[in-house]
């Protein structure tokens, strides 16, 4: 008798690769290094031209104002008695002019509007979803937006405190009372003047992520960069600690040119600190916003 033959079923083993329909192989794909979701969100950033046409236009319009108050003084000069002119010399006045008070406040709302619109334009088109498709991981692509943000307005910022500074010292310097960048004090009225702007755009950011509408976080942006430092005061002591953890308070404290204009004066260090801690809690409230949640 001869024994019948079979042939063996092969049985699949872990190291062959599944079959999915359309080509694809079970193996998955590489996750998106976080340096090439930074290298989109500059794409993104740059591919509009409106982009390029809002900071130009704050730039103009700050310069503007700084320029225009520096040109008055010069143009008014003549009619400045001694005291007056002994006075704008030993108050540094010329520091403050270096970058005004209204210069500042549309660099501040500028900058806090820019910020806000870098993440509620995705979420009023839809396309955050497309985005958040493509790479499952939001908050690293909230990360490398915040990170875009922070890198394009810190040069924005270092950009225009650096030509206000230029600009109208040259104007007070034909007067003979302009500084250079080594006065004492000069360097950080440029610095904090130009730290400014990201601590502003990243606390726009944290707005528009937590709030994704446009109309709301138009009006939350005003109200807590603008609104919120008229409404806290330092006439009283509770209300002054308020104001003075505010970002543009913190600016007015550090460009002051050391002379304490309150019933309550604080110190620099503690006004850096304010720059530091709403820069990272704007940062660290925009990336935890976006977990399971796209619209």
């Amino acid at each position: 008798m001869s024994a019948t033959s079979s042939t063996p079923t092969p049985t699949p083993t872990s190291t062959s690769a599944s079959y999915v329909p359309g080509g694809a192989s079970g193996a998955a794909e590489p996750r998106a290094r976080f340096r090439d979701l930074v290298a989109a969100e500059w794409i993104k950033l740059r591919s509009l031209r409106s982009t390029f046409i809002a900071y130009g236009a704050t730039a103009l319009a700050v310069l503007a104002f700084n320029g225009g108050t520096a040109y008055d003084t010069y143009n008014y000069w003549g009619m400045r008695d001694a005291a007056d002119r002994a006075g704008f010399i030993r108050d540094g006045i010329a520091l403050q002019h270096a970058f005004t008070v209204n210069g500042a406040m549309v660099m501040v709302l500028a900058l806090g509007v820019m910020g806000a619109l870098a993440v509620i334009g995705e979420y009023g088109t839809g396309t955050i979803r497309t985005t958040f498709a493509a790479v499952p991981a939001r908050r690293s692509v909230m990360a490398a937006k915040a990170v875009v943000v922070a890198g394009i307005t810190t040069v924005f910022g270092v950009f225009v405190a650096g030509a206000s500074f230029a600009l109208t010292q040259a104007i007070l310097g034909a007067r003979d009372v302009g500084v250079s960048i080594g006065h004492p004090g000069a360097p950080t009225v440029v610095l904090a003047s130009a730290l400014l702007a990201p601590v502003c755009a990243l606390a726009g950011l944290a707005l528009g992520a937590v709030i994704r509408h446009t109309a709301a976080t138009m009006t939350a942006t005003v109200v807590v960069l603008v609104l919120l430092p008229l409404v806290f005061t330092d006439g009283r002591r509770w209300s002054a600690v308020i104001s003075h953890a505010l970002p543009t308070e913190a600016w007015i404290r550090l460009t002051e040119a050391g002379h304490a204009r309150t019933a309550f004066p604080w110190t620099a260090s503690g006004a850096w600190t304010v720059y530091a801690v709403w820069a990272l809690a704007a940062a660290v409230l925009a990336v935890i916003s976006v977990h399971r949640r796209d619209q």
